[in-house]
């Protein structure tokens, strides 16, 4: 090894380790990006999926499914498992058991997709936790739809539109008015 290529890898070097402290002066001098979980949480965006949950229909108060199976059929990874039954005085079949296997679902929307009724979404839950694998091979969406229920209220009537007001007659024109000078 030669002096010159000594002295050339000295320069390369510190030239090397100043590029180095000039990046971790820029990242000392920003702005704190540390989310500081669970006291603090970041939104989650719009488009975020979480598992599949059934829809609150607002007017009724419950749960939109027909318990059609298009859902169920969907699915690539069967991980769905619908059964209903029609209800006494009802038109329709309603749902009365609802089960996802969400060690298997791939979070890939085909049953939302094949859902005619809008009675499926995806959930905005992110942090599901568990002890154990088991505490997601069966999750009942009917259940939950039950707790999300309890704060329910069904909206208030609507009033009945009231009549436009009617304007009071206008006085007949006097002759005087009429002349014109």
């Amino acid at each position: 090894m030669s002096t010159k290529s000594a002295i050339k890898d000295v320069f390369g070097g510190f030239k090397s380790l100043l590029i180095g402290l000039r990046i971790t002066l820029d990242q000392f001098f920003r702005r704190k990006i540390t989310v500081y979980y669970p006291r603090e949480t970041l939104k989650m965006p719009d488009r975020f999926r979480g598992h599949i949950e059934l829809v609150l229909d607002p007017v009724t108060g419950k749960s939109r499914c027909t318990a059609c199976l298009l859902c169920e059929r969907a699915c690539p990874s069967s991980c769905i498992h619908v059964e209903g039954a029609k209800l006494e005085g009802a038109k329709t079949k309603s749902v009365t058991d609802y089960h996802l296997n969400f060690t298997t679902c791939s979070l890939c929307g085909s049953c939302i997709e094949a859902c005619p009724f809008d009675a499926i979404q995806f959930s905005k839950v992110y942090n599901v936790v568990g002890t154990s694998r088991a505490d997601f091979d069966n999750m009942d969406l009917v259940k939950q739809l039950a707790e999300k229920r309890q704060g329910w209220t069904p909206p208030p009537a609507a009033a009945p539109p009231a009549d436009p007001p009617v304007a009071p007659p206008s006085p007949p024109p006097t002759p005087e008015a009429s002349k014109t000078p």
